[in-house]
């Protein structure tokens, strides 16, 4: 098979927001074009590294006697998205760190900006669905994740050199399928 340059793709985020959030249990798309549910709110801007995917496939060799392998066994499987929220005013965002009981916004008034008030505590983080919208000239990515939740907050700097941001990773739980994501990828070249 010969080498295509079409196939290589950059990964920039959507003009419309490249991070959508929804409370758990709203239905994602299950195609690359189809505009997800109102219940998706953007996350708005994303730090300038992205979104990572990572995870771990870990396995355990069986050995006979005499200490051939025999068999390699799967003990475990896991599916995370990292990345930094950079919107650190966002009510959606704020939210899906935090807890939704967690925090309080107030529209603007007279005499206010819109306030936030923001209670940390130890509370587990809620699950919630995601997508993520990438795109590279006509070519698109969407990966939807129903079920996720941020396991782990990065240390927020506060300086003046910086912008304030949450770094988060987001681990994803299987369905009744044992889908923990799905990826929709579109290389934009259409049939004449």
């Amino acid at each position: 098979m010969a080498n295509t340059a079409a196939n290589v793709v950059s990964g920039k985020p959507l003009a419309t927001g490249g991070i959508l959030i929804a409370p758990a249990g709203t239905a994602v798309p299950t195609d690359v074009s189809t505009a997800p549910g109102a219940a998706f709110k953007a996350a708005g801007y994303i730090g300038e590294d992205g979104v990572t995917e990572g995870g771990e496939r870990s396995t355990e060799k069986i050995k006979a006697w005499g200490g051939d392998a025999v068999k390699v066994v799967q003990t475990e499987h896991s599916l995370t998205y990292s990345f930094s929220f950079i919107e650190t005013l966002n009510a959606d965002v704020l939210k899906a760190i935090y807890g939704d009981a967690n925090v309080t916004t107030t529209p603007a008034t007279v005499s206010t900006g819109t306030v936030h008030k923001v209670l940390v505590t130890g509370d587990t983080l809620p699950h919630k669905a995601y997508i993520f919208e990438i795109k590279d000239g006509d070519a698109r990515i969407r990966i939807c994740v129903p079920d996720g939740q941020i396991t782990e907050v990065g240390e927020v700097t506060y300086s003046d050199s910086e912008v304030v941001a949450y770094e988060v990773t987001v681990e994803c739980f299987a369905d009744a399928n044992g889908v923990k994501a799905t990826k929709y990828l579109d290389n934009g070249i259409f049939s004449a």
